[in-house]
């Protein structure tokens, strides 16, 4: 490409200076230039440190700056769609962090801003780009584990701090829409279909009222997924997949290292010590530099964005028919988009 595309991020949360900010500054398309704050001050102290050009006291003055292409908005979860909005009003392209909102009435709407201001505008599940799920899909496809039919999956951290926003529901808080949204997310992309009915399961926290505890069940028209999400179990995550000649397994499916390579396993089923398991590993790379860089190609070439908000109401859709299940005790059937 010519020249980089040049982003703006809303916010200095904690995901931003552990994450994302680093996984910037590796890409070869992408060059952050502003940064806004709710504190001009704490936007300068971190601009100064990461050393980008400009810093805002405001959301509101990033938008309204010329110069940048693309927002990137980590904020709370229930500030998604506001701030995704008014960026695409200012005509700005948006990667929005997951869950993109927190109902699919919400995120229709951005659809329809989308498409009224044209710009582009994805959900930052990073973990679509990373070459292991590739390669997951690639095999399943190539019907390395023979017919798809089961899946079951675990994500899982330990959090009661009652300051984090992931503990405010409010805010969009609790496991389901902070993790439980990956499982999901992941299933629908390696069977390459959409759930047809969702059963789920929730525990609250008596303090917070989030759901700390949620297992949900997925029916796919090709078999039926399992999975538990919580915030308030030991750090742990997996996912593996079933058919009828093997599994996958994938060790580190959703935070995958930056520092090592990461694994998925394959076993054809020959017996349940794993002498038919084969292992492969992929170089040590950052998705999320490597999904910064997939949209700044997008919107330099006008190309489609991995993760587009027609996927995100999808997910969005069965995410709100586990919240569902979870009152009435019953099945219940996603939204169609």
């Amino acid at each position: 490409m010519p020249r980089k595309v040049k982003w703006g991020i809303l916010g200095v949360a904690s995901l931003v200076r552990r994450r994302v900010m680093p996984a910037l500054l590796q890409c070869e398309h992408t060059e952050v230039t502003a940064i806004a704050s709710r504190s001009l001050e704490n936007a300068q102290a971190f601009a100064a440190e990461a050393k980008i050009p400009k810093a805002y006291g405001s959301y509101e003055e990033l938008l309204a700056d010329p110069e940048i292409e693309v927002i990137y908005n980590p904020l709370p979860n229930h500030l998604h769609v506001p701030w995704s909005i008014e960026a695409a009003r200012k005509r700005k392209h948006v990667l929005c962090e997951k869950p993109l909102s927190l109902t699919v009435v919400e995120a229709r709407r951005l659809l329809e801003v989308r498409d009224e201001y044209d710009v582009k505008i994805a959900e930052a599940f990073m973990v679509r780009t990373h070459p292991q799920w590739l390669r997951t899909e690639e095999l399943v496809r190539a019907g390395r584990i023979g017919k798809l039919h089961s899946a079951s999956g675990y994500f899982s951290y330990f959090n009661v701090d009652p300051g984090n926003t992931r503990n405010v529901p409010e805010f969009g808080g609790g496991a389901l829409y902070d993790i439980g949204c990956y499982p999901i997310k992941t299933t629908r992309f390696i069977f390459g279909e959409e759930p047809v009915r969702v059963f789920g399961c929730i525990e609250r926290d008596p303090s917070f009222n989030t759901d700390r505890l949620t297992s949900a069940i997925l029916e796919y028209p090709s078999g039926q997924v399992i999975f538990t999400c919580s915030t308030q179990v030991a750090y742990y995550q997996r996912m593996q997949f079933f058919g009828t000649a093997g599994r996958i397994d994938v060790e580190i499916p959703f935070n995958a290292p930056t520092d090592r390579p990461t694994r998925i396993f394959i076993d054809d089923g020959t017996d349940l010590f794993g002498t038919g398991l084969a292992t492969e590993s992929f170089p040590i790379c950052n998705q999320f530099t490597i999904q910064a860089d997939l949209f700044s190609v997008a919107v330099r070439e006008n190309t489609e964005v991995r993760n587009p908000l027609e996927d995100a109401i999808c997910n969005m859709a069965a995410v709100e028919a586990v919240f569902r299940s979870a009152t009435t005790g019953k099945w219940e059937t996603p939204e169609r988009l």
